[in-house]
């Protein structure tokens, strides 16, 4: 009988751990690792030339060539002999994105603020300035693909910059995930310009500076370019992502489509138009009657979420401004920037490489070159060359009346 028994016991105490294991479970959970306003804005400096840790866009003025380190500032080369490109120095600002150059004055975005650098001596840049929180929605640290719950017990949205992510794995009861918040519930929250790609989200044209964040058209007065003054805000559209100028207008791209603003009254941008897409990644290029839009794939274009349709390049008819239309469309692999040249057509396909096509005829596009040994992010049609950025390597090429031709190959380290 006492035999029975034990064995009641353990048996029970079997079926209790097993009960007990099913209200767990192994979790990722990221937790924000901050700094305070004041914190980050002491933080920004200029420094000797630095390794990079991850390329984003690219910006050219004069004979130098800017390459952001994404959240990291601004890399500096000199490019006046194209085939040996050297590193000057660096601009540490932390939560940089983007750049913008008018008559030697530098504008960054750095988290919510704007800040000025004069750049008239490239080798004693000085910063001269902040304009502070005028930047409301901007371009967030990315939230980490591998964490399963985020951890914001201790983060004061109001007094607390995100620099990254503590990701620890944690046993959990399954219950415990309502305490913590979901990705979805934690974002609530004088001489001449340069030139930038199409992944561009700040655009000067003539006396004004056009930055785009998450959501709105931000309206800056530079005619006193080292005290710029925000004069405007217009919103666009949630996911708002990029911005292109041509001639009055400012083409928008987002995750959901494109708008077009008329900019004839430079301070107050007015809605036009707009072509609307399924949801991907997407930036936009205008020549004559055509807008050139890639569309990017993949969880990180879909918050996470499957994307049963194809990458693609979508060419569409804007020779009516206020009734865009969809006019051709070619299938593309994983699809980032993009830019033009005369009849040329130069398209970053991410792992694909660099493709050149000859777009004279649009229902019938010609590859004429396809680069496969490089990751190519955004590129900038200059006058004299082309500039490609992509895995920490800065890539230039010569034009030919058949393509391209490589001039030099430089990895920013």
């Amino acid at each position: 009988m006492k035999f029975n028994y034990l064995l009641l016991f353990f048996v029970g105490c079997f079926f209790i751990s097993c009960s007990n294991d099913k209200e767990y479970e192994y979790l990722n959970v990221a937790t924000p690792i901050t700094i305070t306003t004041a914190e980050l804005r002491a933080s920004i400096e200029v420094l000797p030339a630095q390794d990079i840790v991850e390329s984003g866009k690219i910006y050219a003025y004069q004979q130098y060539i800017f390459v952001n380190d994404v959240d990291k500032g601004v890399h500096i080369i000199d490019n006046r002999n194209p085939a040996q490109p050297t590193l000057i120095n660096f601009l540490k600002i932390p939560l940089n994105r983007d750049v913008s150059i008018k008559g030697n004055y530098l504008y960054a975005d750095s988290g919510r603020d704007l800040v000025v650098f004069d750049i008239s001596q490239i080798t004693n840049i000085q910063m001269i300035g902040h304009v502070e929180n005028v930047i409301e929605n901007y371009q967030a640290i990315a939230y980490p693909e591998d964490a399963d719950l985020y951890n914001f017990d201790d983060y004061d949205s109001y007094n607390d910059i995100i620099i990254g992510w503590d990701i620890t794995v944690e046993r959990r009861e399954v219950a415990d995930d309502i305490y913590y918040e979901t990705l979805d519930n934690a974002t609530a929250g004088g001489g001449g310009t340069g030139t930038g790609g199409s992944l561009a989200r700040f655009k000067i044209v003539n006396d004004h500076l056009y930055v785009v964040d998450n959501s709105s058209i931000n309206v800056f007065d530079i005619q006193n370019l080292a005290s710029p003054v925000k004069v405007g805000q217009e919103y666009v559209t949630w996911e708002a992502e990029t911005i292109f100028h041509e001639d009055d207008k400012l083409f928008i791209g987002s995750r959901t489509g494109m708008f077009i603003y008329d900019i004839s009254q430079p301070s107050s941008p007015q809605y036009l138009s707009e072509f609307n897409h399924m949801r991907f990644c997407d930036p936009v290029v205008v020549d004559g009657d055509y807008a050139y839009i890639t569309l990017r794939a993949g969880t990180s274009c879909m918050n996470g979420d499957a994307q049963m349709l194809e990458s693609r390049l979508e060419i569409v008819n804007i020779s009516d401004i206020y009734n865009p239309q969809l006019e051709e469309t070619y299938i593309m692999d994983e699809p980032y920037g993009l830019g033009i040249k005369g009849d040329q057509l130069f398209i970053c396909d991410g792992a694909s490489g660099l493709k050149v096509y000859n777009k004279s005829d649009i229902s019938n596009l010609q590859l004429l070159q396809n680069y496969t040994n490089i990751n190519a992010y955004d590129v900038i049609p200059m006058d004299e060359r082309l500039l490609m950025i992509g895995n920490n390597t800065l890539t230039q090429y010569n034009y030919t009346e058949t393509g391209i031709e490589l001039i030099s190959e430089f990895t920013i380290q």
